[in-house]
């Protein structure tokens, strides 16, 4: 009898469910759904969501994919879910934002990944642990976002009292909807370690650096769920309840949640070490995976058991990359003749030979996400003359993405952690000439994952490696990735021909990294500052 696991993919602004066949990788359904109320904006820096609308939209998804076969042949559902996005609930486990008293308290609402409103609380954080000295700021490079959880929480505690006094446990949406589906609380490793400040060595942080915080901080990890598990693991079988209301067995298990992008690492068909893991979109999220320990600034978080179970999951990323082309197009271009802009400056660009137009770009236009972790930095073209070309300048932006991941798989490099293969998925990836150009600067392969839904099938991995051999799925993490992904799609191989001059190339941006990075950030924030100042 055929096997099933469905993976729940949860996104930004829409929710993914993927059936697929736990013997072979085969997708047989594919369900999305958008999110009703969308991303709510109050006020400035704040990105809200009504969780809700995970439970409407994820469980419509979930019924229809599981419509398309025997509901006894689906034996587990993987959850991923956008991190970190965290809301207060009460002790039946149900968001404030549902009681009539919080509907009109925004931080009773879930806080999306890109709720920027904790970056006063955010910088006190890191003021106040580094004069300590505390141990948890080495495992992200020395400095935590204030897209992380205890950034959110402490804002939540500041701007409303009212909504933490009355908040049983505050939740990662992802440990959220697996409750939702078992009745069951377990904290992902992913959402704790990456998101959460926990470490299996240090644990969370201590009560004294809390309570210097704020005292009323001082036993905030009550308010964390417990126990931590890595994903892949069995987190509790679907509900009697949920399961009528799905028309689905009770028997389906229910995997330990994850990060929206880590589950894309086995989704691409990645289980072991040695090997970069890049989702390239609008933005970029780079993952590398070890055997050991490494501490180092420069990577956003070090996590056990983080993104594959057994090995030690690191975590960097850029701000903007697609964001960056799209920029350009958009601000700069306009069609002509009913011509498709981008498709005109990309064969423009890409006909260019490597060091032709003598410019070199930081691709800074979101700020720096690694290795720098600074949004105040802005971007760089160094070189222009009144003969550079549109078709130039964006070759030269593409190029200086490839850069700064370059200098990001350097940075890691220099740490101890070995690199000898470069698997990608995303949009981006797709885009032959952006893949040749980034194989031929960090002089490597390139391999395309085969799944254009690489993070929906990776949950579904852990969804069949949850329920165990004995159940139809896995024991072990490399025969659930073996059976269930399939070869790459291609593979770009660097040109040995362009090594010279983007070498060179590189050189300089490595340059002005560290200028204006390094020596001189000041510069780039004190223009963005008076250019904020002058627009009020």
């Amino acid at each position: 009898m055929k096997k099933y696991s469905i993976g729940l993919d949860y996104g930004t602004e829409s929710v993914r469910a993927i059936l697929v066949d736990t013997q072979n990788g085969d997708t047989i359904a594919v369900s999305v759904e958008h999110y009703l109320h969308g991303i709510m904006s109050p006020c400035p820096d704040f990105a809200l969501q009504d969780p809700q609308d995970y439970l409407d939209s994820g469980w419509k998804v979930l019924k229809e994919v599981a419509s398309k076969v025997s509901k006894n042949e689906i034996i587990g559902i993987g959850v991923d879910f956008t991190a970190c996005t965290m809301f207060p609930v009460d002790a039946k486990g149900e968001p404030l934002c549902f009681n009539s008293n919080f509907k009109d308290n925004h931080h009773a609402y879930a806080k999306l990944w890109k709720h920027h409103g904790a970056k006063k609380e955010a910088d006190e954080i890191n003021r106040l642990a580094t004069v300590r000295g505390e141990k948890f700021l080495d495992y992200y490079g020395g400095i935590i976002s204030c897209e992380w959880m205890l950034p959110k929480v402490f804002e939540t505690l500041r701007c409303a009292p009212e909504v933490f006094n009355q908040t049983k446990y505050f939740v990662d949406a992802g440990d959220w909807i697996v409750f939702k589906l078992t009745g069951s609380w377990v904290r992902s490793a992913t959402f704790a370690g990456y998101k959460g400040l926990w470490s299996i060595e240090e644990g969370y942080p201590s009560k004294e650096f809390l309570n210097a915080l704020d005292p009323r901080l001082e036993n905030i990890a009550s308010t964390w769920i417990s126990p931590v598990m890595a994903p892949g693991t069995l987190a509790g079988l679907l509900s009697v309840d949920v399961a009528k209301e799905l028309g689905l067995q009770n028997n389906i298990g229910v995997s330990v949640a994850t990060i929206d992008a880590h589950s894309g690492v086995p989704g691409m068909g990645v289980y072991s070490d040695r090997t970069a893991c890049f989702i390239m979109g609008t933005s970029s999220c780079h993952m590398f995976l070890s055997g050991s320990l490494h501490l180092f600034k420069g990577m956003a978080g070090a996590v056990h058991d983080g993104i594959i179970p057994g090995l030690i999951g690191y975590e960097s990323g850029q701000a903007a990359v697609g964001d960056l082309f799209a920029w350009f197009v958009k601000k700069f271009l306009k069609d002509e003749k009913n011509l498709n802009a981008f498709e005109v400056i990309s064969k423009e660009a890409y006909s260019l030979k490597p060091g032709a137009h003598g410019l070199v770009a930081l691709d800074w236009m979101n700020g720096n996400r690694s290795i720098l972790m600074n949004h105040n930095l802005t971007g760089n073209i160094l070189g222009l003359t009144l003969d550079t070309t549109s078709a130039e300048v964006f070759r030269a932006l593409v190029e200086g993405t490839a850069f700064g991941t370059k200098k990001i798989i350097e940075t890691y490099r220099n740490a101890g952690i070995v690199i000898d293969n470069i698997t990608v998925c995303g949009g981006l990836s797709l885009l032959d000439e952006v893949m040749q150009i980034y194989s031929d600067i960090l002089e490597m392969p390139i391999n395309i994952a085969e799944s254009n839904q690489a993070v929906a099938l990776g949950a579904a991995i852990f969804g069949a490696l949850a329920c165990g051999k004995g159940n139809g799925g896995y024991d072990h993490i490399e025969e659930a990735v073996t059976h269930m992904v399939k070869p790459a799609l291609k593979t770009h191989s660097p040109n040995p021909d362009h090594f010279k001059n983007y070498r060179e190339i590189y050189k300089h941006y490595k340059t002005l990294h560290d200028f204006f990075g390094v020596d001189h950030p000041e510069i780039m924030q004190e223009l963005k500052e008076l250019k904020l100042n002058n627009n009020r």
